[in-house]
């Protein structure tokens, strides 16, 4: 990735906002990782998952006598067996419906677990699963949302429909219709996804006596235990979570799966630590799946560009037990109208069951659908009127005075410069040579056509406004341990924290321990999602920072025999004196030497932050592409972006989290997909099935420069880890209809396939 604009260290030889190299990353680059099949017990018995191969039907037999009289088998087990669970749906759906830990009676999804095998060694465990013969007889599934909302075919018999959230009255285009109002609708399509984390699903469980120790490829250790002792009606005291290195988890490691917790009832069943890593193929078709939403939406304005009305239609998939999925319309609906000043917007929310693996949180959650609606419907309104997609958006842009705003939808934008943000990306990329370029292609009837795609986009970040613990400690020798509620799985946390409190207390980062996902040592936290690390936990570990700091003061001031008003912390020397008399200065060092004389157990701080709100970063993404009009091939060339998440405080780690969620965007845009044949069964259960983009398939990304602080958290921080999704995807979808779109093509769906494109060439040519 490449970056213009003004990157200089803060002023006074402050490390904050310079491109500090994280510190995490030797040890992972060299292989010495600590994940969880490195540090499960080496005694731990292996299971293999015996799952559903129909996507709905009632089961009449699990027949394992096979696989118990298979070498090495300690235990085969089906739902009959689980005496814990199961688990409840969101609280946000009154509807109770709950799943299984193993399904019992009915089947409905393939891949649904049926039956857990236990034996000594995994190899032994996945060949005795093998000889599991679950008998089911196989009923018609319901795998197309409008389908699913019709309720033809009920997932959950009991509950009477398929429909788990319905709220807000119908929607459509004649609701906008006017005299002088042009509107335009559209159909679009969100397509389900596969979060595709490096690491798949892990997790190990040991038993000692009532006290449960598990270690938890999660997002949060905190959540984790409360469900765990929620599940097994233990206390809390009792259970203790691990959370070693997490080899990403993009929202899809948020909250426990059915899976993780049949392994602890294992351990206890069985008296022996028990361990289980998916494989690739289970976690494409076990694991939940993102987005999976169909749109219905209308936009309205005038002829001279001025943005009247809005209408949305949300039908979200909620796979087949209507998990945390199944809520994401309503961010969706929070943040419908995007950037722009259009008071007239109604949308209505529905998600709806399907004989589908679970669909969760996964990478911006419910935002990049709403941004990907209202930028392509912008796109589409502009083509409508004959104007300039960009002057469209300039005309309608929310301007910075109106800041803080309330939107028709309730978001409560805090700070804002969208006008700034889509014209530095605008300059950035050359848009004026672009169009040019444009046009020389299409009179020469070129076959390759160029195409510029723009979005200008907002999300929110910390939605339910979480607090954070953070906390200090000094060790003896001068250095700080530094423990946060937040869990890393890539982003960087390690460095982070440790250059906030390195740079309040003058302890050189080396010297400075981040520790994070350890219930035993840290007390509480939120874990992470939304992109909220930084400007909750990041402040709760830089306000323990400036707290430990007021306590060495006071005890300076003890051992210097003076006012602690009189002493002077020089945060460059790492040193506490009387001011004007530097000659008495105590180190770190000699502060936590004396504390125990004073009768201070330890020096330590430590505080829960609060934030003052959510946070709403944006920017404006600019794509370029280039369309094979013979083939539909697709190939990006530039991908120009200025993504405003506040006051930066690593420009490296702000270029990775950029850098990671462009190539998401990208690879929603043009070659990712979940996909599913007529009986359900998934086509996608493998990386060379589900086109996952590598390099080859990418550009070098260009980040353009911008921060506009927030007045909610003392660091001016805003969430950047989401943010290069929701840009990058509208941009991408708009900039290959661009290229097209003189051949007389309107839309395409998602992803911009080869085939897809040059079918709609086709189509608009007949």
């Amino acid at each position: 990735m490449t970056a213009t604009g003004t990157e200089q260290p803060a002023a006074g030889g402050s490390i904050l906002g310079t491109r500090v190299q994280r510190v995490e990353d030797p040890a992972l680059l060299r292989g010495r990782g600590t994940f969880i099949d490195n540090v499960a017990p080496p005694e731990a018995l292996h299971i293999a998952f015996v799952r559903s191969m129909a996507a709905r039907g009632r089961i009449l037999s699990v027949d394992v006598d096979d696989a118990v009289a298979m070498p090495g088998v300690v235990g085969v087990f089906t739902g009959a067996d689980i005496d814990v669970g199961p688990l409840a749906s969101s609280p946000i759906l009154a509807h109770g419906i709950t799943q299984p830990l193993l399904a019992r009676d009915v089947v409905r999804y393939v891949g649904e677990p049926v039956a857990v095998v236990v034996a000594e060694t995994k190899a032994q465990a996945v060949d005795a699963a093998e000889l599991v013969w679950a008998d089911v007889e196989t009923l018609d599934p319901v795998l197309e949302l409008e389908a699913a909302a019709d309720g033809a075919v009920l997932v959950h018999e009991e509950a009477g429909s398929n429909l788990v959230l319905d709220q807000g009255d119908p929607v459509g285009p004649e609701q906008l219709a006017g005299p002088d109002v042009v509107v335009v609708s559209e159909r679009l399509v969100n397509q389900r996804m596969a979060p595709v984390p490096l690491e798949s699903r892990a997790v190990a469980a040991r038993w000692d006596g009532d006290q449960l120790t598990q270690w938890a490829c999660t997002q949060g250790a905190h959540g984790t235990r409360k469900e765990l002792a929620k599940v097994f009606d233990v206390d809390r005291s009792q259970v203790r979570v691990i959370t070693p290195d997490v080899g990403g988890g993009f929202g899809a490691k948020h909250g426990t799966t059915p899976e993780e917790l049949v392994v602890p009832w294992v351990a206890r069943r069985l008296g022996r630590p028990v361990r289980w890593a998916e494989t690739r193929s289970e976690n494409l078709v076990g694991m939940v799946h993102g987005r999976g939403q169909v749109q219905h939406a209308s936009l309205a304005g005038t002829r001279d560009g001025r943005l009247t009305g809005y209408r949305l239609d949300v039908l979200q998939d909620g796979g087949a037990y209507a998990g945390m999925g199944a809520v994401l319309p309503f961010m969706t609906r929070l943040m419908a109208p995007g950037c722009y000043a259009i008071d007239d917007v109604a949308v209505r929310i529905r998600s709806v069951l399907t004989n589908t693996s679970n669909v969760g949180a996964y990478r911006g959650a419910g935002r990049p659908e709403a941004a990907a609606a209202i930028e392509r419907m912008v796109d589409r309104f502009a083509a409508e009127i004959g104007m300039d997609p960009v002057e469209v958006r300039r005309r309608n842009l929310l301007a910075p005075e109106a800041f803080p705003v309330q939107t028709a939808t309730g978001g409560a934008y805090d700070t804002g410069a969208y006008q700034a943000a889509l014209d530095a990306a605008l300059e950035a990329a050359g848009y004026d040579e672009l169009r040019a370029d444009q046009a020389r292609r299409r009179e020469a009837s070129d076959p390759c056509q160029l195409g510029i795609g723009v979005s200008a986009y907002v999300e929110i970040t910390n939605v339910m406004q979480e607090k954070e613990y953070g906390s200090v400690e000094i060790t003896a020798e001068g250095g700080a341990i530094v423990r946060t509620g937040s869990s890393a799985h890539g982003q960087g946390h390690h460095t982070a924290w440790a250059m906030l409190v390195s740079d309040r207390t003058g302890i050189p980062m080396e010297r400075i321990e981040v520790r994070h996902g350890d219930t035993d040592d840290v007390p509480r936290g939120s874990g992470t999602g939304g992109s909220k690390s930084l400007q909750i936990g990041g402040a709760a570990a830089a306000a323990a920072a400036e707290l430990v700091v007021d306590e060495a003061r006071k005890l300076a001031a003890e051992l210097l025999e003076a006012d602690p008003a009189d002493v002077v912390h020089d945060p460059a020397a790492g040193t506490f004196a009387v001011a004007g008399a530097p000659v008495s200065a105590k180190t770190w060092a000699e502060l936590a030497a004396a504390a125990p004389a004073q009768g201070i157990e330890r020096l330590f701080a430590e505080t829960d932050f609060q934030p003052g709100g959510s946070t709403f970063p944006f920017g404006a993404h600019v794509s370029v592409v280039e369309v094979d009009t013979e083939t539909g091939q697709v190939r990006v060339l530039r991908h120009v972006c200025c993504d405003d998440a506040g006051t930066i405080l690593n420009p490296l780690i702000f270029d990775g989290q950029v850098h990671g969620g462009v190539a998401a965007g990208i690879g929603q845009a043009l070659f990712e997909e979940i996909r599913y044949d007529a009986d359900g069964n998934p086509l996608t259960t493998t990386l060379a099935d589900y086109a996952l983009p590598s390099a080859a398939e990418l550009p070098s990304f260009e980040r353009v420069v911008q921060e506009t602080s927030t007045p909610l958290n003392p660091l001016g921080a805003k969430g950047i880890g989401e943010a290069g999704t929701i840009g990058a995807t509208p941009a991408v979808q708009n900039a290959v209809v661009d290229a097209v779109a003189h051949l007389g093509v309107r839309h395409i769906d998602m992803p911009l396939t080869a085939e897809r494109v040059w079918t709609a060439i086709q189509v608009a040519s007949s």
